[in-house]
């Protein structure tokens, strides 16, 4: 009985984790693309950018109601990112572009690792279809960040 309760603590602390981080890591993302697409000189940069938006305000809105539904309260963007975009917003506009395409390769990565370790880590069906649901998407904006970013290298 006792390994039970524990289990499921682990269990839900993990899914816990989960929803905070990824809707930290999303806000991060849809800050830093919405300065890209007041700040980018690349119409190829903030085309990205906006889709970037959109799929990360998808994904936001869906953990949300998940953890809203399972009475999780996810807090504001942690320090780590409010750094990125303070050095985003310093960016010279000849930086700009790489730096955006750098730490938002970099968030998007973080948000990739985040959806497949809850996949191996949870069985909740909820959890488990949005995970299918956005894991192919954030692969291809991913990919498409790294193609623009080794061309204007």
């Amino acid at each position: 009985m006792k390994n039970q309760a524990f289990a499921k603590n682990d269990r839900e602390e993990t899914e816990v984790f989960f929803f905070i981080s990824a809707a930290n890591i999303s806000k991060s993302i849809i800050s830093k693309s919405q300065i890209a697409q007041q700040k980018s000189s690349d119409v190829i940069v903030q085309e990205l950018s906006k889709r970037i938006e959109v799929q990360e305000n998808q994904l936001l809105d869906e953990i949300t109601k998940m953890a809203t539904s399972k009475l999780i309260v996810i807090t504001e963007i942690n320090a780590t990112h409010k750094r990125d975009l303070y050095n985003l917003l310093d960016a010279s506009s000849k930086d700009f572009n790489s730096i955006y395409l750098d730490t938002t390769t970099e968030a998007i990565c973080d948000q990739i690792e985040l959806l497949e370790t809850i996949s191996r880590e949870t069985n909740d069906k909820q959890i488990l279809e949005l995970v299918l649901r956005f894991l192919p998407e954030q692969y291809k904006l991913l990919r498409e960040a790294e193609r623009i970013k080794k061309q204007n290298e």
